[in-house]
């Protein structure tokens, strides 16, 4: 190493590359504070700090509340003409006068703001063999409609999965921040059951499950 360089700047790198830098701020934006991604649900990763304490903590949040055993969902929408969806453990029934329901997305959801934007979305509820779809819609980089069969719903166009067991299509009424979460009311105007009658999909401790006892 040169010794007008000194121990700043690395070998072979230009003497005065320092002053082109990016401050410390701006990497810490990119890189965050070192959080790791926990999954809590199917595809809902939420950052938690990269220290033995928080994620004791997280692992005993997820291992307490993932007793509660629950449906799975996919919550579906239309984004400049293409097909949106992300899976969701978290939904329920809100109010039968008016008819609401919500949702309850990670604020780290990619889907979410296409969601958001779109003012509507459909809630696919699972039967018990669509466990790989649902990771599907859990992943991300894929393209998750690529081998989906789909058909638009009757009032907002957002896609109703083939094989689900019922399907409630909603406009959005209210959003409220909670914590790293965003609760979503919808405020239904169709629903139906569909052609499927069989067991539903649940997830429970981790695991995907059913009611089916075999």
């Amino acid at each position: 190493m040169s010794p007008e360089i000194g121990h700043d700047v690395p070998e072979g790198m230009s003497p005065d590359a320092r002053e082109t830098w990016p401050s410390p701020e701006l990497i810490n934006s990119w890189l965050g504070d070192q959080d790791v991604d926990f999954e809590f649900r199917p595809g809902e990763d939420v950052a938690v700090h990269d220290d033995p304490d928080a994620v004791a903590k997280a692992r005993l949040f997820r291992d307490v509340l993932g007793r509660f055993a629950s449906g799975v969902t996919v919550v579906t929408t239309t984004s400049g003409g293409e097909p949106v969806g992300m899976t969701c453990q978290s939904f329920s029934s809100v109010s039968l006068d008016p008819p609401l329901v919500l949702f309850i997305p990670a604020k780290s959801s990619r889907s979410w703001p296409l969601i958001q934007r779109s003012g509507k979305f459909c809630v696919n509820f699972l039967a018990a063999d669509q466990a790989e779809l649902s990771n599907t819609m859990a992943s991300r980089g894929v393209d998750k409609f690529g081998d989906v069969k789909w058909t638009p719903s009757t009032e907002t166009g957002s896609p109703i999965l083939e094989g689900s067991l019922a399907h409630v299509d909603c406009t959005i009424e209210t959003v409220h921040e909670a914590g790293d979460h965003y609760v979503v009311i919808g405020r239904v105007v169709d629903l139906n059951t569909d052609e499927v009658d069989g067991d539903p999909l649940l997830f429970f401790q981790g695991k995907y499950r059913t009611t089916d006892p075999r």
